[in-house]
């Protein structure tokens, strides 16, 4: 999952070289295609250069000025690139949440693939999760997304956000359903121990706290939590 993604097509293929020609195949004709619909696009080749630098970018603040020089694109044409990417269902924007500490990080974004196996499509690299080197980015997009899908799956109204304080105590998921707060720290390693930050204990003491792992995931999205 976390290598070739969620698409249904995907898994009904039965080679790693079948599953990976049939993303290339879905990045360079179906998704290019859709694009040219868009009369605001001009360029669809430096969309897809966007997404190849926001590939490298999961879990990390975005910063449009950045990705403006890079492309040698406008800043307003960026957040117009990135507003159709998210109507086409490709990205999803996860905002900086906030109720009443100062320091926390609240005007940023952090963008998330929808399918994690197109965004390895985008950085042409599927090998296995034991060479990989962002094998811990990859399990918190994958993560991120079951529980967005999870939650609308359930029809339950949740906002999704990540917590950050200018003093670098973060959390990667923050839920909000029905002002009840719970928060989610993803580590690929199971042998990692991950403690709420103090900040969020002291600011949001009615709040949980999940540390996520490859040894436990499975409770957060097949049980009640």
């Amino acid at each position: 999952m976390l290598r070739f993604g969620m698409y249904p097509r995907v898994h009904s293929l039965e080679s790693n070289q079948e599953k990976e020609e049939y993303l290339y195949n879905y990045l360079n004709s179906y998704m290019y295609r859709d694009l040219l619909v868009f009369e605001q696009i001009k360029k669809p080749k430096k969309v897809v250069d966007l997404l190849a630098l926001l590939a490298h970018q999961i879990g990390k603040e975005v910063a449009i000025s950045e990705l403006s020089n890079s492309l040698n694109l406008s800043q307003k044409t960026v957040e117009n690139y990135l507003d159709i990417l998210e109507k086409m269902f490709v990205l999803v924007n996860i905002r900086g949440f906030s109720r009443n500490l100062r320091k926390e990080v609240t005007k940023t974004s952090r963008y998330y693939f929808v399918d994690v196996g197109l965004r390895n499509a985008l950085i042409r690299s599927f090998v296995p999760l034991s060479i990989r080197n962002d094998v811990g980015e990859l399990f918190e997009n994958w993560f991120v997304m079951e529980r967005i899908k999870r939650a609308n799956n359930h029809r339950r109204f949740t906002g999704f956000y990540f917590w950050r304080t200018y003093d670098q105590h973060e959390i990667d998921l923050v839920e909000d359903l029905d002002g009840r707060l719970i928060g989610f720290e993803c580590k690929w390693s199971h042998k990692s121990r991950s403690k709420a930050p103090r900040d969020w204990l002291q600011n949001y003491p009615d709040a949980g706290f999940e540390a996520v792992s490859s040894g436990n995931w499975r409770e957060y999205l097949e049980g009640n939590i």
